[in-house]
């Protein structure tokens, strides 16, 4: 791939040059941009080429393009190799490896926090603040990993989002009212879970409950 690109961008470069010294451009910028397009279309390959845009009396009149033959040779031999840097003195690299994992792990937990959680961004300005936030992203990996690995136990596979999302589909429902000699009384309804929803809960060995339960000691939301 890396070659393959290599070669599209020379091809590329040197139509644009031969077409410029024929007949210059009146706006360097656009040529610029055009050769920036090229050059975000081969990533692999960008930064091996050097170009610079010749003007004259105000027009593109040309290219220079050179290529370094030691990012050339370094390119070629890390292309498809996953390089890792670390100031771990641990030689063992299945440890690093696991190490980084577990990395790439926790920073899923602020994207979980924020995506499949439905917690929204936050900005603090107190340290205490980013202790709670902290903390908040953190049992979100737990209570992600936790799930992830129960699934795998029950030979469900790595479903955990979709598993979320199918037993979100159950909603419970609070009703209010007013009962002799107990006062305000509140019973809370779950739904009928739907019918993918219900295999999920049966292979989880988990069941909703069928009867209204009255709910105490409420706190109510603070409205604004």
């Amino acid at each position: 791939m890396l070659r393959g690109q290599q070669e599209r961008l020379r091809k590329k470069l040197a139509q644009i040059d031969a077409a410029l010294r024929k007949k210059p451009a009146k706006s360097p910028r656009v040529i610029e941009r055009r050769i920036g397009k090229w050059l975000g279309r081969n990533t692999a390959a960008e930064k091996l080429f050097a170009v610079e845009v010749l003007v004259g009396k105000g027009r593109a009149v040309g290219l220079r393009v050179s290529e370094d033959p030691s990012k050339t040779e370094w390119a070629q031999a890390a292309h498809g190799a996953y390089l890792l840097r670390t100031n771990c003195t641990e030689e063992d690299p299945g440890k690093l490896w696991r190490w980084y994992i577990q990395l790439t792990e926790v920073e899923d937990a602020f994207r979980t926090s924020k995506s499949d959680l439905g917690l929204r961004p936050v900005f603090h300005q107190k340290e205490d603040r980013v202790q709670a936030h902290i903390l908040v992203c953190f049992l979100a990996l737990v209570m992600w990993r936790t799930l992830e690995l129960w699934l795998k136990a029950k030979a469900m596979g790595d479903t955990a989002r979709q598993v979320v999302q199918e037993l979100g589909t159950i909603h419970s429902m609070d009703l209010l009212f007013n009962v002799r000699d107990r006062g305000e009384t509140r019973l809370r309804l779950v739904s009928k879970p739907e019918p993918l929803a219900a295999d999920l809960l049966a292979h989880l060995g988990l069941k909703l409950p069928t009867r209204p339960k009255i709910i105490e000691n409420v706190v109510e939301k603070n409205r604004l």
